[in-house]
């Protein structure tokens, strides 16, 4: 028996829009919430959420049942992290503060087992196989997984086409909030300089032929970053959707606690 299909990343090689939302409770039950409305990938966010390797695990459960993809990002390109998140059944990775194609071809020998990578062996006692019920799952995991990184500095930007042609890389992300610090304008990716960066280096990263993608908080600017091609895009966060919504419900009777920040985006 293979490892199970990834239907998100057949649908990014598709060119077919994926949409998605961000987890940042730490929590599997509002993750199952997410996952009952039908977004096509929903990410468990541990570099700016408060999550560890079990509370990841838990939200996979709690998302698996769905047709929604868990998408898991860790604080950082670790090794020894990225092992641990593809034995616990994680299958599609996004990698934040990727700047160089080097960085980037390592990313991609992490997550694939010998002769192809240097992924350690041991998912016959995790639960990637199925505590090794999926009797092929080393042989035909790395079919499966789906690697995305992320472009957060004017570096990256500059290196945008050579982080896209590494093979084994699934799709190119970019983290609109960092960027536009990077590049002078903290907390403004609505600038005209900013926006002129991120739309160009869209269009770069489809002319290189691997799909983009990016999360604002703005429907205007994610819509505008579909019609530009991009492909997998964020439209939202769990914790400031609650946070709207809350604030929005007390208002209507004369309570408030202050207002929702824009939110660019990460």
């Amino acid at each position: 028996m293979p490892a199970p299909k990834n239907a998100f990343k057949a649908a990014l090689q598709a060119g077919r829009p994926q949409i998605g939302l961000w987890l940042n409770t730490g929590e599997a039950l509002p993750a199952e919430i997410a996952a009952s409305v039908g977004f096509d990938w929903l990410v468990i966010d541990s570099e700016h959420g408060p999550n560890d390797l079990r509370s990841i695990i838990d939200q996979l459960r709690a998302i698996s049942p769905s047709g929604s993809e868990p998408v898991v990002r860790p604080p950082s390109g670790e090794t020894w992290f990225i092992k641990q998140l593809l034995d616990a059944g994680a299958r599609t990775l996004l990698i934040p503060m990727v700047d160089s194609p080097e960085q980037a071809q390592a990313l991609v020998q992490a997550v694939r087992y010998p002769p192809r990578g240097g992924r350690g062996l041991g998912a016959a006692v995790a639960r990637a196989s199925g505590f090794n019920a999926i009797a092929d799952y080393a042989q035909t995991a790395d079919d499966e997984i789906c690697l995305l990184v992320q472009a957060e500095t004017k570096t990256a930007i500059a290196n945008i086409e050579a982080i896209a042609a590494i093979d084994g890389i699934d799709g190119v992300f970019i983290g609109p909030a960092d960027l536009s610090a990077d590049l002078g304008f903290l907390g403004r990716i609505e600038a005209p300089e900013v926006q002129e960066v991120i739309e160009s280096a869209i269009g770069r990263i489809v002319a290189a032929g691997k799909p983009a993608g990016i999360l604002t908080f703005s429907e205007t600017l994610n819509r505008r970053y579909l019609d530009l091609g991009a492909t997998f895009v964020a439209v939202g966060a769990d914790v400031t959707e609650l946070a709207v919504a809350l604030r929005g419900l007390a208002a209507r009777y004369g309570r408030g606690a202050g207002s929702v920040g824009s939110g660019a985006g990460y």
